[in-house]
């Protein structure tokens, strides 16, 4: 657990969902870090902010939400920060490809750079990393695992179909 958080919860999507275990961990600034875990190894310590996280990620889950507003407070290089802001960005039940995330951040030389800094991103689903795919539209690396990711992607997919936005 980071040295500066003060809170920490955790949440166990449904039973037919891949993602596991979810700790969710805060700082007093905002949500610090949302990690696959197998169980939770410290006692929940729970604030108001992992209270609203938990029931903003149990939200998007059941197809109910589709945009976080939970406060968050990542820790990372400016670089990293860039990069994570540039995912934020991508709309719910799209994808982009790496150079596109590079392209935003008005660095194109840095693909790789920014796939090092997709896969570091601490604040995963709620700061879409999983939608980052390959150039070519293949599933590439994603820290919490392939399957989690091709399940997150369907999830939205499936929402969108039954329920456009009007």
């Amino acid at each position: 657990m980071a040295s500066h958080a003060y809170a920490l919860d955790y949440l166990t999507p449904e039973p037919t969902s891949p993602l596991g275990m979810l700790r969710i961990l805060a700082s007093e600034h905002g949500i610090r870090e949302i990690a696959f875990v197998d169980s939770a190894e410290t006692p929940a310590a729970p604030s108001p902010l992992t209270d609203i996280c938990r029931e903003q990620l149990s939200a998007y889950l059941k197809g109910e939400l589709r945009d976080f507003d939970v406060p968050l407070d990542p820790q990372g290089t400016p670089f990293q920060q860039r990069v994570w802001q540039a995912l934020a960005r991508i709309p719910f039940g799209e994808t982009r490809s790496y150079a596109e995330i590079a392209r935003d951040i008005d660095n194109l030389k840095a693909v790789r750079a920014v796939g090092a800094a997709n896969g570091r991103n601490p604040l995963p689903i709620v700061v879409p990393c999983h939608r980052v795919i390959g150039r070519d539209g293949t599933l590439t690396g994603y820290a919490g695992g392939l399957e989690r990711k091709a399940w997150l992607l369907e999830l939205e997919r499936t929402h969108i179909r039954h329920h456009p936005m009007r």
